[in-house]
C-alpha cells in the first residue's frame, strides 16, 4: 500500500487525485462500513425542519449523564440570576440513545456560510446499517411524539422578538404570572374565554374534518389600559404557548414577512399589538377623496411596506397552514379604523371588548390588592366607576400607593372625584362651544 500511495503521488497529477480519492474511499466504505448515517439539517426547504427541532427538544433530555469533557450550559432567566443553568447540546459531542434495544448516536455539527442564515446546523444520527428501515418507520415518529410530549408540560415559556439584523427570533424568559384567576375581567368573559381555548386545543381532528387550518384568531380592542396585554398573558399561560411578539412596522414587504413567520414554531402565539398602528396594510379603506388626498401626499415616498393581501394570506391565506396549533392576537386601541377585511369570521374568529373599570372589576382589583372584600368606601366609590371612565390599570395604580386600605381607597375616591369634576368642565366648554358656534352662524 506504501509503494501503491509512492507511485500515485508521483505519476498522478494532484487534480485527479483528488478527484479519484473520495470516490474509491466510498466504494470501499459500502462494502466494510457497517453504519449507516440519517443527516438532518436545521432547514428543510423554506421552512425550519420540524424534524431538527423535535431532536433540539428531545436530545436536552439525553444530557444529564452525558459522559464528555464538556458540556453547554447558560441561562436567560433575568428576574433569577442565580438560577441552576440549564443544560444545552454542546456541538460535536456525541449523544448516545437507545430504541428497543438499538444502539444510536447523535452529533450536532455547525458550519459557517458566507451566506444567510450564515451558519449550517445539522444532526448527525447514526445506527447500524440493519436497523436504517426501522429508524425511518418507528424512531423518527417516537422522536416526534417525545417531543411534543415535553412542550407540553415545559416549565418555563418564552417570549420572541425578531432581529431583523440577524433574520431570526431572539427568545427570553416569558415571567409574566397573569391567569385568568387573576385577570380582573367579568366573569362570563373569562368564561367565554377559556372554553374557547379549551375547545381550541383539543380541535385537531375537527379542523381536520372541516379542512381549515389549526388556528384561531382574537381580536382585543378597547382604550389603552384596559388589560389587552394581561390578556394575551393569561391565554400564554393556560395554554403553556411561548409568544411571537411582531413590530410590524419593522417589516420591510410581504416576502420578509412570510420568512418571519413561517419560523414560528407550532403551539405558539403570534402577538401584533397596536395594528392600526403599525401598517398602512390594517388599515381601513379610503373613501375617494381620502384616497386623492393621500396619494398626494405619498408621492415622494417609496412603496415600501406589507400589503393588507400579504397580512391576510398569513392570516387566513394558504400560507396559514404552514404550521399549526397556533393563536394569532392582533390588538387595538381603534377597532373602527382597521379594513374590515381583517376582521372577516375566520380570521378573526373571536372579537374582545377590553372596556373601562366595572364594579365587579374594581371588587376583584381591590380583593387582589388591598386583600379585603368590603369596605365603607365601597358605595361611592361604585358610583363614580359607573360614572366615569377609568381603566383598571388606573384603579390599580391609585390601589398601590398604600398597603393600607384606608389609604387607599380614599386616594381612589379623590381620584375618581377629581376625574368627575374635570369631565363635567368639559362637557361645559364644549357646550358653550356648540352654543357659541351656532350664534356665530346666525
Amino acid at each position: 500500500m506504501m509503494i501503491l500511495r509512492n507511485i500515485l503521488n508521483e505519476i498522478v497529477p494532484q487534480p485527479i487525485r483528488d478527484y479519484i480519492t473520495p470516490k474509491v474511499v466510498a466504494l470501499f466504505s459500502s462494502y466494510f462500513q457497517s453504519s449507516f448515517t440519517f443527516v438532518i439539517e436545521q432547514k428543510w426547504d423554506f421552512c425550519d425542519n420540524q424534524t431538527f427541532r423535535a431532536a433540539e427538544v428531545y436530545l436536552t433530555t439525553r444530557l444529564a449523564g452525558l459522559s464528555s469533557r464538556e458540556l453547554l450550559v447558560g441561562s436567560s432567566d433575568l428576574k433569577n440570576p442565580t438560577a441552576e443553568p440549564n443544560l444545552g447540546i454542546p456541538p460535536n459531542t456525541k449523544i448516545v440513545d437507545e430504541f428497543e434495544g438499538i444502539h444510536l448516536e447523535w452529533t450536532l455539527h455547525s458550519v459557517e456560510t458566507k451566506t444567510y442564515p450564515y451558519e449550517k446546523r445539522y444532526f448527525n444520527l447514526t445506527c447500524k446499517k440493519e436497523f436504517r428501515d426501522k429508524k425511518m418507520k418507528d424512531y423518527f415518529t417516537y422522536l416526534a411524539k417525545s417531543a411534543e410530549k415535553i412542550m407540553r408540560h415545559r416549565e418555563d415559556l418564552y417570549i420572541y422578538t425578531y432581529n431583523r439584523e440577524g433574520s431570526s427570533w431572539q427568545a427570553a424568559i416569558f415571567e409574566h404570572h397573569t391567569s385568568f384567576e387573576t385577570l380582573a375581567i367579568e366573569p362570563q368573559l373569562k368564561t367565554t374565554m377559556i372554553d374557547d381555548l379549551d375547545a381550541f386545543s383539543k380541535g385537531k381532528d375537527f379542523f381536520k374534518s372541516v379542512g381549515r387550518a389549526w388556528k384561531r384568531g382574537y381580536l382585543l380592542y378597547g382604550p389603552p389600559g384596559t388589560g389587552k396585554s394581561s390578556m394575551v398573558a393569561a391565554i400564554a399561560n393556560h395554554m403553556n404557548y411561548n409568544i411571537y411578539d411582531l413590530q410590524i412596522q419593522s417589516v420591510s414587504d410581504d416576502g420578509e414577512l412570510r420568512k418571519i413567520l413561517t419560523a414560528t414554531k407550532n403551539r405558539s402565539i403570534l402577538l401584533i399589538e397596536d395594528i392600526d398602528c403599525g401598517a398602512d396594510a390594517s388599515r381601513r379603506r379610503q373613501t375617494k377623496n381620502e384616497e386623492d388626498v393621500e396619494l398626494q401626499k405619498q408621492k415622494k415616498k417609496p412603496d415600501l411596506g406589507i400589503s393588507l393581501s400579504g397580512l391576510l394570506n398569513f392570516v387566513d391565506g394558504l400560507w396559514s397552514s404552514c404550521g399549526e396549533e397556533r393563536i394569532i392576537i392582533f390588538t387595538t386601541n381603534h377597532k373602527e379604523k382597521l379594513d374590515p377585511a381583517l376582521l372577516r369570521p375566520g380570521r378573526m374568529d373571536v372579537h374582545i371588548l377590553m372596556d373601562y373599570c366595572t364594579p365587579f372589576v374594581l371588587k376583584k382589583l381591590v380583593a387582589m390588592y388591598l386583600k379585603i372584600d368590603d369596605h365603607v368606601l365601597f358605595d361611592p366609590i361604585e358610583k363614580l366607576v359607573i360614572e366615569v371612565n377609568v381603566t383598571p390599570a388606573e384603579i390599580a395604580q391609585q390601589l398601590m400607593a398604600s398597603k393600607n386600605a384606608d389609604i387607599a381607597l380614599k386616594g381612589l375616591l379623590e381620584f375618581l372625584e377629581n376625574k368627575k369634576m374635570k369631565k363635567e368642565e368639559d362637557t361645559k366648554v364644549e357646550e358653550e362651544g356648540e352654543i357659541e358656534d351656532g350664534e356665530t352662524k346666525e
